[in-house]
């Protein structure tokens, strides 16, 4: 991040704005080398789809590293007021930085309005200034900024944003962001952050000072239990998306709820003891849970094909 920072940052020395084929390309390269638990677009998405995920993601990846890199609050809030510049500059068709050159593309193609964008940026904002969360509805509203503008994205790229869709898109997002909490207990407490409610943290009676000391007790395990638990609904709540999207869509889909529920369940193998080390979904299981997810889907189809279709009525 740091070399592109000076590359392409508010620092960077004046140049000529990137075309769009190198543009892509930036964007395409940045989406494929960074660690995710789940690749940002699977080989099945269309093609011509491929390039404005990795557009967004290449978003949203700068204004996350943006936010957590610095170390410093107060450069990271005016790094973020720079990335938002760059958006309306984007928006009004001015943007010289290779990531919104190629996401302005999409956002024509897709006529996605600013609000899903600002709002991630509300939520690394925030990440500034508030580090701790008092209740699960504090936390519900935060991940409506950090989590929920993304799924709402896909569904712009989808052309299917309708009410019913974002409903079941926002329970999902709220899932994975839940699901990364829970990955990223000891991550997140190294950079002062715990984002798991401290009216429940006080209900298993686990405090700051079990945090300090890394506890892996039976009250942590009960609290961890329930946090997992709780996540695992939301990923079930927005389970009917898949069969509300485009074909097209259907698998990345499935594949980023039943990714989801896989982290928890790494989570649960090592008895919520996400201090001693980060739970991870290996390769072996990615492919089995992709391949597990094409054939379901594949199944549905075939069976509902299979269906007699209704006599018209006279």
């Amino acid at each position: 991040m740091i070399a592109d920072l000076e590359q392409y940052g508010p620092r960077a020395r004046p140049s000529k704005p990137v075309g769009l084929a190198v543009a892509r390309r930036y964007c395409r390269r940045l989406a494929r080398r960074h660690y995710e638990n789940f690749t940002v677009a699977s080989l099945l998405l269309p093609r011509g789809l491929r390039q404005h995920f990795y557009n967004v993601y290449a978003y949203c990846r700068w204004a996350d590293d943006l936010a957590d890199e610095t170390d410093d609050p107060r450069e990271s809030l005016a790094l973020l007021d720079w990335w938002e510049e760059q958006l309306r500059l984007c928006y009004a068709g001015t943007a010289a930085h290779p990531v919104f050159v190629a996401l302005g593309e999409t956002i024509r193609q897709f006529d996605i309005p600013v609000d899903p964008f600002l709002d991630l940026l509300a939520a690394f904002r925030q990440d500034q200034r508030v580090v701790r969360y008092e209740t699960f509805e504090e936390l519900l509203d935060y991940c409506r900024y950090s989590a929920c503008p993304v799924g709402r994205l896909v569904l712009y790229l989808g052309r299917c944003c309708t009410e019913d869709r974002v409903r079941l898109s926002d329970s999902i997002c709220t899932g994975l962001q839940l699901a990364n909490f829970y990955q990223d207990v000891a991550r997140d407490y190294d950079r002062g952050r715990i984002y798991i409610p401290q009216a429940d943290c006080r209900r298993f009676g686990y405090d700051e000072s079990n945090f300090a000391g890394r506890e892996h007790n039976e009250a942590f395990r009960l609290l961890m239990a329930s946090k997992v638990e709780q996540a695992e609904g939301f990923f079930s709540e927005g389970l009917p998306l898949v069969d509300k999207m485009p074909q097209a869509l259907r698998f990345d889909v499935a594949l980023f709820i039943h990714g989801g529920l896989a982290i928890l369940d790494a989570v649960r193998r090592q008895d919520y003891n996400v201090w001693a080390r980060r739970p991870k979904v290996s390769k072996t299981e990615k492919l089995l849970l992709a391949i597990k997810c094409r054939l379901r889907l594949c199944n549905v189809l075939t069976s509902t094909a299979a269906k007699p279709q209704a006599a018209d009525s006279p």
